[in-house]
Parts: C-alpha cells; sequence; structure tokens
C-alpha cells in the first residue's frame, strides 16, 4: 500500500488552517475546521457546504487520511488495543478500555519513550521520536471510526474519556500535546471537557506549571516510591527530579489548572514499595494535596525482572491510605492477556536511518 505523503490537515489548527489558506474568508476556515474535527470528515469531496473548487483544490494539495491499523486485537475483558503505523513507517499502540458508564482512550505521545522506568514494558523501548499534534489525535480519529462516533454524539459515548498513559512521556512532548489538546478540547473540535482528559507525568517539573495554566486538564503523576533512593532505581528521572521539588509544583497543581484533585499512580511492586511503612510514609508526603491515589498491580511482560505484590498486602496498604483519608482503589487489571494494561505497551519501532526509513515508506 502507498500512502499519500501530501500534507495531512488533520493536526492543524484553526489559526494554522488560516495560514495555509490564506485567500480564504474566516468563514470558510470554521467550515472546514469543523468537517475535521466535528464531523470527522474522511475526504473533501463530502464537505458540502464547500464550493466544488475548494474541494477541488483540497484534494490536490492535502490530505485527511487516517493512521493505518496494523493488528487489532480484543481482550476477553473488551479492551481493544490498536498497533498504529506512521507515515515513516515506526509504529505505536493505542488501548481503549469500556466500563459501564464510560469508555476510556489511552493515548500515546512518542514512538518509544524518553524515560526508563524499570518496571515499564514501554521504557525498555527506545525513544525515536515525538509524535506530531495529528499523530496525537490520529489515535482518536481511529477510535471514532471504529465505533462510528461522528459527529460526537450526545450522553454515553465510547469514547468519553481521554489519558495520555501510553507510550512516552507527554511533558517531553509539550508543544505538540498541547497543540493536539487545544483541538480535542476546542467546542467546535472533538469537544472533549478538560474534566474529562488526564495527562500522565513521571516528574517533568518544568512543564507541569504550563500544562495547568495552558490546559487545565487533570494530572495523573506517576509516583511509584516514597523515598529517593527507591525511585531514583524505578524511575530515573528522580534524580533530576527529586520528590521535595516534584511535590512542591504538584501542590500548587490543582490552584493553578482549576481542577479539584490531582491523582497519583502508584504501581505496587513486591518487596520494593509495598510495606505498611511505605504506605504511612505516602499518607504523609500528600498531606493537604486535593489527591486520590489509584493503586495499580504490576503488569508482567516478557523479561521483567519485577513481582505483583501479594493481594493481602496491598489490601493493607489501601486500608492505610483511606484510614489517613485518601481514597486508594486497587486499579482492576484490564487487557493483560493483550499486553495492553498499564506499562505494557511496546511497539516494535527502533531508531532506522532515514534511507532505511524512506525505502520501506516506499513499499508500503
Amino acid at each position: 500500500m502507498t500512502l499519500n505523503l501530501s500534507h495531512s490537515l488533520i493536526g492543524e489548527s484553526r489559526e494554522t488552517l488560516q495560514a495555509i489558506l490564506k485567500t480564504w474568508e474566516p468563514y470558510r476556515i470554521r467550515q472546514l475546521f469543523s468537517w475535521i474535527y466535528e464531523k470527522g470528515s474522511p475526504n473533501f469531496e463530502i464537505m458540502s457546504s464547500l464550493p466544488k473548487p475548494l474541494r477541488h483544490a483540497l484534494s490536490e494539495a492535502f490530505n485527511l487520511e487516517r493512521l493505518l491499523v496494523s493488528k487489532a486485537q480484543i481482550s476477553s475483558d473488551g479492551t481493544q488495543k490498536w498497533l498504529l503505523k506512521l507515515h515513516d513507517a515506526h509504529e505505536i499502540e493505542t488501548v481503549h478500555i469500556p466500563e459501564l458508564t464510560r469508555g476510556t482512550l489511552c493515548v500515546s505521545s512518542q514512538v518509544g519513550c524518553t524515560l526508563t522506568c524499570k518496571f515499564c514494558h514501554t521504557g525498555t523501548q527506545t525513544w525515536v521520536r515525538n509524535l506530531e499534534p495529528g499523530e496525537i489525535l490520529g489515535q482518536v480519529f481511529v477510535a471514532r471510526d471504529v465505533f462510528g462516533e461522528w459527529p460526537s454524539p450526545e450522553g454515553k459515548r465510547h469514547v468519553s474519556h481521554l489519558v495520555f498513559m501510553g507510550m512516552g512521556e507527554p511533558l517531553y512532548n509539550y508543544e505538540n500535546v498541547s497543540k493536539a489538546l487545544k483541538i480535542l478540547m476546542d467546542p467546535q473540535g472533538l469537544r472533549f471537557s478538560r474534566q474529562k482528559i488526564t495527562l500522565s507525568t513521571s516528574g517533568v517539573i518544568p512543564q507541569i506549571e504550563a500544562c495547568g495554566r495552558e490546559l487545565g486538564v487533570r494530572l495523573a503523576v506517576s509516583l511509584h516510591a516514597v523515598r529517593d533512593d527507591v525511585r531514583d532505581v524505578i524511575v530515573p528521572l528522580n534524580k533530576k527530579y527529586p520528590l521535595k521539588d516534584l511535590l512542591e509544583i504538584v501542590r500548587a497543581y490543582p490552584k493553578i489548572s482549576k481542577t479539584d484533585y490531582v491523582t497519583f499512580e502508584y504501581v505496587m511492586l513486591k518487596n520494593i514499595n509495598d510495606s505498611e511503612k511505605d504506605a504511612k510514609e505516602l499518607a504523609r508526603l500528600i498531606r493537604g494535596i486535593p489527591s486520590k491515589i489509584n493503586l495499580i498491580p504490576f503488569n508482567p511482560w516478557p523479561g521483567a525482572s519485577y513481582e505483583c505484590s501479594d493481594p493481602k498486602r496491598m489490601e493493607k496498604f489501601s486500608e492505610i491510605l483511606k484510614h489517613h483519608g485518601y481514597a486508594a482503589p486497587l486499579r482492576k487489571t484490564r487487557g493483560q492477556d493483550i499486553l495492553a494494561a498499564c506499562g505494557q505497551l511496546k511497539s516494535e519501532s527502533m531508531r532506522q536511518s532515514k534511507s532505511k526509513l524512506k525505502a520501506c515508506s516506499e513499499t508500503m
């Protein structure tokens, strides 16, 4: 299959569209924006409110091609995972998690990951590159295509919530993630409430304040340890941004972002971070921060050197946190049989020379 490598308009903001199509009247730009993001038009020909000459000109110079689905898997619990091929032949994974009252799409922000968290399968894959805004949005397009949700329906939706918890560290791709999020939240775009979008970070302190001030989405912090010596090992970013500094900016986030709480993600690793003493220290560290804690059973992957905590030990950990006034549910593992659970995502993309990538894309 040959990909059309002309300029894709998926990922372009209203302002950028106006800059590209300089002679167009603003109302035409609004119409085009709505056709792309609100109606999810797969091509320009069906944009009936635009004159035929404009549609023809768009078709000649641009495209609205979706990301290619290389592989689709469905778990026994209904979780779906899509391996998506990008224009340069690299691949990313995106996961949809269905629940009774909502449907959550887990979005990737990088090919591979900048970080090397020891318990995370994605962290074993070398960082290749950041995703462009259109590639971030493209994951939502694929999900909405699968579920037939164009335009976005009122009431219950298959894709009602977004979590930036897929492959990559979102705040190390802040510029592109920010551009995508603004389109996702645009009332004439993809129309997601900022309260239904959660961005997860391992603690890239310089961008946390900007995220709260400019985007106002919910924040999830991948904490996973209560002491620097432990976190330095399992989340090496901690050596650059230690717990004290991280929690200081996180403490201010609800006020900056006008959100009501912060979520702390805590993967339960047997005999590493799961003692009663760890639970009490966690409660002390986050005291005064409006927050909830998601306790995540470690999800194994091939070659992992960690084990999941014992069920009774996880229950005791949760009880201690609840005693201190925190919601601390044990997250139910979803999609584990297709390696779609938290910490299991990984594609086969690796760094390649430009010549190899070009040759690969030309033969698709």
